[in-house]
């Protein structure tokens, strides 16, 4: 997977070919890493979706998880006001520092929010099923079994909305909210982009 980013845009002339970048948990937005790039490096991690870097004590391209197999996933690249700091949001395959620890500052790489840690931990049964998992054995069922259970988990919502059981109420509501992030992640989507929608109307 390719991203669109224009490596023209970057000052690499200013450190003598590297510039730091800054690696951030896309669904998390814990900082994870700081590396360096050269342009061939920044290239690379452009057509391949998978972040390389420059390794200065190595003296060539590596790309982080050629070894461990802890990835990371691109999901978009920016650059600072002086065109010589680069920000990479990315979907980490495991823990990224070396000595095991989620963040190379010994940090747990959990999300403030809990609706994205939770989306994260959806998109992690997705893409590396669990037998033992729920939430796998639904994607492995396939998206009409998971849109059945959305319509099952809103009818019952409803039924207890007409009662006056607050215990009962909220824990259909919370059934029918995990059931729906998982018909997203089934489609290729995320919370983010229907929220983008409502604020698209909220505009108007």
């Amino acid at each position: 997977m390719s991203i669109a980013f224009d490596s023209n845009s970057v000052d690499f002339q200013k450190s003598e070919g590297l510039v730091p970048v800054i690696v951030q948990d896309f669904a998390t937005e814990k900082v994870l890493m700081l590396g360096y790039m050269n342009r061939e490096a920044l290239d690379k991690t452009l057509a391949e979706g998978i972040v390389t870097f420059f390794s200065r004590s190595k003296n060539r391209l590596w790309t982080k998880g050629e070894s461990s197999s802890n990835f990371l996933h691109l999901v978009s690249v920016a650059v600072d006001c002086d065109q010589d700091t680069l920000l990479i949001k990315a979907r980490p395959d495991g823990p990224t520092c070396h000595t095991g620890a989620d963040t190379c500052w010994n940090e747990t790489n959990i999300s403030i929010d809990f609706l994205r840690q939770l989306e994260n931990v959806i998109r992690q049964r997705r893409d590396q099923p669990d037998e033992t998992s729920y939430t796998a054995s639904l994607f492995k069922r396939g998206i009409n079994k998971i849109a059945q259970k959305v319509g099952e988990e809103a009818v019952e919502l409803v039924i207890e909305a007409k009662d006056d059981n607050a215990d009962l109420f909220l824990n259909e509501a919370a059934d029918l909210l995990f059931h729906y992030l998982i018909l997203l992640s089934a489609k290729g989507y995320e919370l983010g982009d229907v929220v983008k929608v409502l604020e698209g109307r909220h505009k108007k």
